[in-house]
């Protein structure tokens, strides 16, 4: 069994906060196993790697042998999370929560341990209460102590619409956490507020408070907003193979380590590992295969991880390179434009159309779409494709 430090490493990695930290050593110097809270809304059919995060801190909870509750807020997702939010939230249907719901409890085994989980939904507890129950549940907090909340507080100085069933939200989250007895409540940043409403009704339901970690929110693939399907800045964990394969190799440099620490089992003595293999030398797209195969095995197995970057390489119909793929090699002294290498290897008729394929935005190298400004090294090798159907492997040599 791991000591109370080397538990406490492993929950802090990836963490932004843990509120309070002394009351969690408290709690895992009992030895018996906690109650560890994470709830979602099921607002989208599909789950991305940025929900991941929470999911990987699940596991590893797990893995310390402590009880994960991965909670569905079936309920709270027909209210709408206003958190972050500068306008008010439509709300969804029930039937709509449910049709994602269904989405959910089959994703999230691809990373938690089916037989160490439980899965809750908070109508269970929500619709039993009486308006009673709610009038109490809704004199526990204060107006004022809600204007706080700094997107409330900016709406409210805007003169912003902020409808009443907003406020509602976060103390049905943190009745959630006395409804479960959660000892561990975990979310994103952006859910500081909500976690500790949980710890404050706990007090006032005669609980112990739980703690609250925290976690980053995961930049999508711009390296600048957060991951999310509206944005178009995401990777989904039901995408296809060669889809997150590509999505993941052409990752910026800069934000593959926040990937690493945040997304990646490995642990933290092989991250430094690879960061001392690019300050060596070793070419930073070399590691981010790596990153890329080891999520692809996770959510699609083995093989497919085997083959991602033959998928990621080409768009033909079958997903698949041609048993024929043409092998070509072009000699020059010097690095070339890629227009020039796809005209010299007539994948374009002429340099004028391979510019407009690079407009155009339909052309890829090693599966990845690359703009006018690409430079084709001398020694170097790649797949190259222009078009749908335009494909070879190019190599140039001096």
């Amino acid at each position: 069994m791991l000591s109370i430090d080397e538990q406490l490493a492993l929950i802090r990695r990836g963490a932004e906060e843990i509120l309070i930290e002394s009351e969690l050593i408290q709690k895992l110097e009992r030895g018996e196993p906690l109650r560890i809270k994470a709830g979602f809304d099921p607002t989208a059919a599909d789950l991305h790697l940025g929900h991941t995060v929470l999911l990987n801190k699940l596991r590893q909870f797990q893995q310390l042998g402590h009880q994960v509750i991965f909670l569905i807020g079936d309920f709270t997702g027909m209210i709408g999370d206003p958190s972050g939010k500068s306008v008010t939230r439509p709300p969804l249907t029930r039937e709509q929560v449910l049709a994602n719901a269904e989405t959910y409890k089959s994703q999230v085994f691809k990373i938690l341990d089916p037989h160490k989980t439980e899965i809750a939904f908070n109508s269970t507890w929500m619709d039993a209460l009486k308006p009673a129950d709610f009038i109490r549940l809704a004199g526990q907090y204060s107006v004022a102590r809600m204007l706080e909340r700094d997107d409330f507080a900016k709406r409210y100085q805007s003169g912003q619409s902020i409808a009443i069933h907003e406020f509602i939200y976060p103390l049905v989250q943190g009745y959630d956490s006395v409804a479960l007895r959660a000892d561990v409540e975990l979310g994103g940043t952006d859910q500081k507020f909500n976690l500790l409403m949980g710890r404050e009704l706990q007090r006032a339901y005669g609980q112990a408070p739980q703690c609250v970690l925290t976690m980053p929110l995961l930049e999508g693939l711009d390296g600048v907003k957060k991951m999310s399907k509206s944005l178009g800045n995401y990777i989904g964990i039901d995408e296809a193979p060669g889809t997150m394969y590509s999505k993941l190799v052409s990752l910026p440099d800069s934000l593959m380590w926040r990937y690493f620490e945040l997304l990646s089992f490995r642990s933290m003595e092989q991250i430094e590992g690879f960061r001392r293999d690019i300050a060596a030398g070793v070419n930073p797209r070399d590691i981010k295969i790596k990153l890329a195969e080891e999520l692809v095995e996770r959510f699609h197995g083995a093989e497919a991880a085997a083959n991602a970057h033959r998928a990621a390489g080409n768009l033909l119909k079958e997903g698949e390179l041609p048993h024929d793929l043409p092998q070509i090699t072009l000699t020059s002294a010097e690095a070339l434009p890629i227009a020039a290498v796809l005209n010299r290897a007539g994948l374009a008729k002429n340099a004028a159309i391979a510019r407009d394929l690079l407009n155009a935005g339909t052309v890829r190298i090693d599966g990845e779409v690359v703009s006018r400004d690409f430079i084709f090294a001398v020694s170097a090798t790649h797949l190259c494709q222009a078009g749908k159907k335009a494909i070879a492997r190019i190599s140039l040599k001096p």
